[in-house]
């Protein structure tokens, strides 16, 4: 089976489309067949509530010649999707947490025996919590760390802190938020400024994972406004799930972008995580170029 990974409103076959217009073909996408003559897996990925009236609508339609994952965030056990999920005989949920503490340090070391390397339990301790317990991030960075010392299943090697201080650059979760703050901000010359100062290797997949949760935090909360809501009365319904101190920037977000643009760059940065994760290492200057064309868009609509 062939999978076609598909970022907010877009599958691999459909050009650029917002939300509402993959929704609305996706029983015809999942019912089509493929031009080569496979099954595919459609994969939508980030998803939320918003996307309740889609699978509605493919749920309702005859059966499909592909199967639909959806990969969603964090559900609320009130969520709408969750629900409809958990209700329909069509679907199985599964719930997928995050490794955390000694979890996340034998994911590391498990990772690293099957590339050849020995991992010590703080070591492992310090490569979770850099990558975020993301084992896709975990693996790319174990990759370069075997390399550098030479290591494989048959002639394994100890990886100790002196080889990630050399090869490896931790790029903290809050860091990463910031960088796609800014650009989502339109603050440019900010922007540049942070980009100049990345460490050389430093990862960029956080930096994208955190761009995709702040527009999977604005596009429902924009469609709410495009449906008539008061921009303020949608803000203050956001509650515990904001950070106070980013409540001003949000709104200002959420006045410079409407849906059909944070699709487009949903679809953009699905795109470029694809390019960064199948990469033989992560590429700063395609992510910086990414980040500042975003950051220009905005900046327009200040």
């Amino acid at each position: 089976m062939k999978a076609s990974k598909a970022s907010i409103g877009r599958t691999v076959d459909q050009p650029a489309a917002d939300i509402r217009l993959f929704l609305f073909h996706g029983p015809d996408e999942a019912g089509a067949l493929s031009l080569f003559g496979e099954k595919r897996l459609i994969w939508v990925e980030p998803a939320g509530d918003e996307i309740v009236g889609g699978v509605e609508a493919l749920f309702e339609a005859p059966p499909g010649e592909s199967p639909v994952v959806v990969i969603a965030g964090a559900l609320r056990k009130t969520s709408a999707l969750l629900k409809l999920a958990e209700a329909s005989p069509q679907t199985v949920a599964f719930a997928s947490y995050a490794p955390e503490g000694a979890e996340a340090e034998r994911m590391v070391a498990d990772v690293g025996r099957r590339l050849g390397l020995k991992i010590s339990p703080p070591v492992a301790a310090r490569l979770a919590d850099s990558s975020g317990n993301d084992q896709a991030i975990v693996c790319q960075e174990l990759q370069k760390l075997g390399l550098y010392l030479d290591a494989s299943p048959q002639a394994p090697k100890e990886l100790g802190h002196e080889a990630i201080d050399a090869v490896g650059a931790d790029l903290q979760e809050s860091e990463g938020a910031h960088l796609a703050d800014l650009a989502l901000s339109g603050r440019v010359g900010d922007l540049a400024v942070e980009l100049s100062n990345l460490p050389a290797g430093a990862e960029s997949i956080p930096v994208v994972r955190a761009l995709q949760r702040r527009l999977l935090q604005l596009a429902p909360a924009r469609a709410r406004v495009e449906r008539g809501e008061r921009p303020d009365s949608v803000m203050t319904s956001l509650g515990r799930s904001l950070f106070w101190k980013d409540k001003p920037m949000v709104a200002k977000m959420l006045a410079m972008w409407d849906s059909r643009r944070l699709a487009t760059v949903s679809e953009r940065a699905g795109k470029l995580e694809a390019d960064l994760l199948f990469s033989p290492a992560p590429d700063q200057e395609a992510l910086g170029e990414e980040l500042l064309a975003i950051a220009r868009v905005a900046a327009s609509r200040r």
